[in-house]
């Protein structure tokens, strides 16, 4: 019987998901909800079947995408309305909706959150129980590696089952006629380029996942320390990397970033500030500024919400921090650009490229079922199978929608270069 990844399957327990006697009473009065949505839709609409079989067309005031949902039980919508996107996902997995291709809906949801307002958020002692339990997750020292772990180790072998052979899990940056692996190598070549490393530059990299980065730079001349909570990357990186015969000039350190007491002349960081945690932005940052001699850079690539969007996403626990990144948190990023200002870190030549990772997840997506289709991750169950999908198409939705986006930014220390 297949048993792994269970962790993440429980992951909700703690999480208002919107179920209990008391909602599938009150579940018929909230055919409301559907009014509420068509009129609070701007762009786009939804074809929805209702639980009595009535075709009903949903918003439609202007243009945008158009999903197909089914809706099997009016439970679905009492989940929405009082646990946001953790309670839909509760709902779909239970067959109370359902859709042909759900990325077009986490789409509309996207590119509609501010007129949607609380529409799909947790609400009142809901939204409470998700926000307590998200802060139970803290990534505290004592608790950042367990949450590294649940999501990381749950096997080398799983994520070589569908990532491309860079074992890149982070965003590409798509030319035309590229495939995902040039896509990721033009991603690492053009964050190295913002570091102008030089032959014999000692780099840190805070979050090194398998070694790629780390071995592109080392191949300019870098040495490099990789820090990593993950047990399974550091195995692979380091395999990877003796076989490139680059171990004289890469470390790869089981060891957390706010540990680190010593000066680099560069320091890059792909998608990992994501995973520190509001609370302990500045300590990530104050990591960089410490790690940095004057005029040293630093090049980020990270995830970003909507700032009119963070205060309810940051006020509850949505569907990934729920099941997929415990602790984890999209970046406010005037904020957070603030914060890196106050350690005198500027922020410069940031570049967005939002729909890059919106391909890079339907490529995943594509990998993932041919994975599992020729029974390459055989100890993974079916209910595993479809939360992994749906975090691929929700997160690729919300990329499409616009209201989250990823970036590559330099951050340059004040101070003249040594």
């Amino acid at each position: 019987m297949a048993t792994r990844g269970q962790h993440l399957l429980k992951a909700d327990r703690g999480f208002a998901t919107g179920g209990g006697l008391l909602g599938r009473l009150a579940a018929p009065a909230f055919a409301r909800v559907v009014d509420q949505l068509d009129r609070r839709l701007r762009e786009g609409g939804i074809h929805g079947t209702l639980p009595n079989g009535e075709r009903r067309a949903v918003g439609f005031h202007a243009r945008g995408p158009e999903p197909i949902v089914h809706l099997h039980s009016w439970m679905a919508l009492v989940r929405l309305a009082t646990s946001g996107s953790v309670g839909w996902y509760k709902a779909w997995e239970r067959g109370e909706w359902s859709s042909p291709d759900p990325v077009p809906l986490f789409d509309l949801f996207m590119r509609n959150a501010v007129s949607l307002g609380g529409a799909a958020r947790a609400k009142g002692p809901f939204r409470l129980m998700s926000w307590l339990a998200h802060q139970w997750r803290d990534n505290a020292p004592a608790q950042a590696r367990d949450n590294i772990a649940a999501h990381y180790d749950l096997g080398n072998d799983f994520y070589t089952a569908w990532l491309d052979r860079t074992m890149t899990y982070s965003s590409g940056r798509f030319a035309p006629g590229d495939d995902l692996v040039m896509a990721q190598e033009r991603k690492v070549a053009l964050l190295l380029d913002r570091l102008d490393l030089k032959p014999g530059d000692r780099l840190l990299e805070i979050g090194c996942g398998w070694g790629m980065l780390a071995i592109e730079a080392a191949k300019r001349g870098a040495h490099v320390t990789g820090l990593t909570l993950s047990t399974e990357q550091k195995g692979w990186a380091e395999q990877r990397i003796a076989e490139e015969g680059l171990s004289d000039r890469i470390e790869i350190r089981l060891q957390d970033y706010r540990d680190v007491r010593e000066t680099f002349d560069a320091v890059a960081s792909v998608e990992m500030v994501e995973a520190v945690g509001q609370r302990w932005w500045g300590a990530y940052l104050d990591t960089i500024a410490r790690s940095l001699a004057p005029g040293g850079r630093a090049a980020l690539q990270l995830i970003s919400i909507q700032p009119e969007l963070f205060d309810r996403y940051a006020a509850s626990a949505d569907f990934i921090q729920a099941y997929i990144f415990p602790g984890g948190m999209l970046i406010h990023e005037p904020g957070f650009a603030t914060l890196a200002a106050e350690r005198g870190l500027s922020w410069q030549d940031r570049e967005g490229f939002g729909s890059d990772y919106a391909e890079t997840l339907r490529l995943w997506r594509e990998r993932y079922d041919a994975a599992v289709a020729q029974g390459r991750l055989p100890d993974f169950g079916e209910a595993f199978h479809r939360l992994w999908r749906y975090y691929l198409m929700y997160c690729e939705g919300g990329f499409r929608g616009g209201g989250i986006d990823v970036a590559q930014v330099t951050l340059v220390k004040s101070g003249p270069a040594g």
